[in-house]
């Protein structure tokens, strides 16, 4: 199934000015720049095959999106990761009070697991399987991937994956690259912590194993981020930041996002040979209304179905 995101992503783009009265020679308008970290390039695969991985669109960076050294106001020490799934931020804590910090997109299994956890494996273009539950009460969806789905650009984990464990026990929660950036930065329903496979290459270089994360719940977002505020867009931004807030929205820091979730077939409309594609999606999230104004942000799945985990957020590495 193609990804619902990027026929949503079709509509963003980067705003342009004109000039404001006719002058002789019309301005030319000027491509946007894509920061070097983000543009084309290969990679090798799990057989040595190389991988091409596009570009990042501008329009999908932002200022929280983007890569970027900040200071850091928490106590964890230097090589941390710290999650802020409501921010929707990944922090790399480095020496002298500052982080390196990542856009990430969230999914419901993003907001299931908070504490501490260590990353004990990590895989390059890593291969994925439905669990033996999901091949039993869902044969008719899964069955074609029984033998597991290799890496690659076709792989719902993306370039790299980094798995959590509490000791010895797999806590199933992922941070992992994407096949679809324009959902880096939002609420969406595959996938445990997503980000620009871009950087989770660059992460994935950077930390060992046997590296600590911290993964924030709601009450600790709130304390070190503040609140937050989801655009139209489906980004988020510090609620001091929204323009024009109504400060009696903003004095509720609690009230949920109401989004509605809608379920889809992982298989139904899913072209094998499609270069796109994310059969274990298995519904796709969309706003119940547009806001007026941005509406705070506590849990955006809070409306749908509380026992539900998609099957990327259940994988377990092929074996």
């Amino acid at each position: 199934m193609r990804l619902a995101s990027l026929f949503a992503a079709l509509a963003l783009g980067l705003a342009a000015c004109g000039p404001t009265q006719e002058t002789a020679t019309p301005a030319v308008q000027q491509p946007a720049q894509i920061p070097d970290i983000y543009k084309a390039r290969t990679d090798t695969g799990p057989n040595g095959e190389p991988i091409p991985i596009q570009a990042v669109r501008a329009a999908y960076l932002n200022d929280r999106n983007t890569r970027q050294l900040v200071p850091y106001n928490g106590s964890e020490a230097p090589g941390t990761i710290v999650v802020d799934p409501y921010a929707r931020v990944l922090y790399h804590v480095q020496p002298g009070g500052q982080a390196m910090r990542y856009g990430v997109a969230v999914g419901r299994a993003g907001l299931t697991f908070e504490g501490r956890a260590t990353i004990a494996r990590k895989a390059a273009w890593p291969s994925w399987r439905p669990t033996d539950n999901m091949l039993r009460t869902e044969p008719q969806l899964y069955g074609q991937f029984r033998n597991g789905l290799p890496g690659g650009m076709q792989n719902p984990l993306g370039s790299r994956a980094l798995y959590l464990y509490q000791g010895s026990v797999d806590t199933y929660y992922r941070i992992h690259g994407t096949l679809d950036p324009s959902s880096i930065g939002k609420a969406t329903s595959a996938g445990c912590i997503r980000m620009f496979n871009q950087d989770v290459m660059d992460l994935f270089e950077q930390i060992p194993t046997g590296t600590e994360v911290i993964v924030r719940s709601q009450a600790e977002s709130v304390r070190m981020e503040g609140p937050m505020v989801e655009t139209p867009e489906g980004y988020v931004m510090p609620a001091t930041a929204a323009p024009a807030a109504d400060p009696a929205v903003t004095a509720q820091a609690a009230a949920p996002v109401q989004t509605a979730m809608v379920q889809a077939s992982p298989v139904q409309s899913a072209v094998p040979a499609a270069p796109l594609m994310d059969p274990y999606a298995a519904m796709a999230a969309v706003p119940a209304a547009t806001p007026v104004e941005p509406a705070l942000v506590s849990d955006p799945f809070a409306s749908g179905s509380a026992t539900f985990v998609s099957p990327v957020e259940s994988a377990v590495p092929a074996r």
